[in-house]
């Protein structure tokens, strides 16, 4: 099978759908010889963060020497990126000949699995060829449920912020949606928990309790000496002093402290991370997409910001390093968003908005969007196109103005390449 033939079956429509449960990737890997047996991992759950979170500790265990797989979803601009070794994304020619090697287990299964557990197996398979020493695996959707949890006890768990998201699949309160997230927590197994909201916490602690684990938590009291401009921040947590990142904002800093208190709990279980490399790996860490600067006079950011929690924490920014400048939004969100708290949260450090129509079936239309918007009183313009919105952003912005496209992951990287290729 060649690359376009694959990228074709994997998003045939046969496979598309969510269909929560263990039963169809069990019965996929053991058809494969289960792979995922061959391979450790450090799984990462929560709403928010598990990228970031997911990128620092690869570029930390691969600064270290060891050979890495990274899982992560969905793709910025090119599916190949949702599966990398040592930052290499997985060759046409690998992506090809394992997805073709996985249809034919298909073929013998009673059910079809969905798109995400397709994708699942073809990056086990591809690690286990690889011969990863380490794959960081981060979960798609929830925990308990998510394909990615077929895994056996991993090296860590890690479970990142937990908010409001997904609630159609993932539960309406805090309390049910940590309880899918507390899934992934196995037997005698390390977790290392975000500090959340006290309710979902409890929740963390008690699937803990069941299953003989232990939980850590990192000290965001302990993160001192912050300095930060649009090239970086620096910062000092416990021992360590003047550590330097490339992400933006407070949350990128807690977010580095996390991957710290990581790879102190894998140094415990046998790995060796020396306090150098751990600091070149952080410096190294980047993440597409979030809160990132691809173009200045005028700058655009754009940021995958679409729940709640990440909204915020993108007005943060947007106030933090922006405060005094005119920002022109691009804006497509989905409808399984709440998207009237989006408008409120976003709408008083906005000057004028552009709306677009993300590529998703469940997208809110461009119009629809401009509508709500003008409801409000506030300057908008749709779009037909990314291209015409792009154009139109920057027809109305001067050179120390600020464009800033967010709203879903689904489109951002579409701009992203627009934008690089103007002329």
């Amino acid at each position: 099978m060649i690359y376009e033939e694959a990228i074709q079956y994997i998003n045939s429509p046969k496979y598309h759908g969510m269909k929560l449960g263990l039963d169809n990737i069990r019965a996929l890997m053991a058809a494969l010889g289960n792979p995922q047996k061959q391979l450790k991992f450090i799984h990462v759950a929560g709403t928010n963060g598990k990228g970031s979170v997911a990128s620092y500790l690869a570029h930390i265990l691969t600064e270290a020497g060891y050979k890495t797989g990274l899982f992560t979803s969905p793709y910025i601009e090119q599916f190949n990126e949702r599966i990398q070794v040592n930052h290499e994304k997985i060759s046409n020619e690998s992506l090809g000949k394992i997805t073709g090697e996985v249809k034919e287990k298909i073929l013998e299964m009673k059910q079809n699995p969905t798109e995400f557990e397709i994708i699942t197996a073809i990056s086990f398979q591809y690690f286990y060829e690889q011969q990863c020493d380490i794959v960081v695996l981060e979960v798609g959707l929830g925990g308990k449920l998510d394909s990615t949890n077929v895994i056996d006890t991993p090296i860590l768990s890690v479970i990142t912020p937990i908010s409001y998201d997904h609630q159609s699949f993932l539960g309406t309160t805090l309390t049910e949606i940590a309880g899918e997230k507390a899934g992934i927590i196995k037997e005698n197994a390390k977790v290392l928990l975000y500090p959340q909201d006290k309710d979902a916490e409890e929740v963390i602690y008690q699937a803990a309790r069941e299953k003989n684990a232990v939980v850590y938590q990192p000290d965001f009291g302990a993160i001192k000496d912050v300095r930060s401009s649009l090239t970086g921040q620096y910062f000092s947590y416990q021992s360590y002093q003047d550590l330097q990142i490339s992400l933006l904002g407070e949350h990128q800093l807690k977010n580095a402290a996390l991957a710290i208190e990581a790879v102190h709990l894998l140094n415990e279980a046998g790995f060796s991370v020396h306090d150098a490399t751990l600091r070149k790996g952080l410096s190294k860490t980047t993440w597409p997409g979030r809160f990132e600067i691809i173009h200045q006079n005028p700058v655009v950011v754009i940021d995958g910001a679409h729940n709640i929690d990440s909204i915020q924490a993108l007005v943060d920014n947007l106030t933090k390093y922006f405060s005094k400048k005119k920002i022109i939004a691009i804006l497509g969100v989905l409808k399984d968003k709440d998207v009237d708290k989006i408008l409120e949260e976003v709408s008083p450090v906005i000057n004028q908005f552009i709306t677009v129509t993300p590529d998703s079936p469940r997208a809110v239309g461009a119009e629809e969007l401009a509508t709500l918007l003008e409801e409000k009183n506030i300057p908008v313009t749709s779009s037909e196109t990314y291209e015409e919105a792009v154009q139109l952003a920057f027809q109305e912005a001067r050179e120390d103005d600020v464009i800033c496209a967010f709203g879903s992951l689904y489109y951002i990287g579409a701009v992203r390449r627009i934008v690089r290729n103007r002329k």
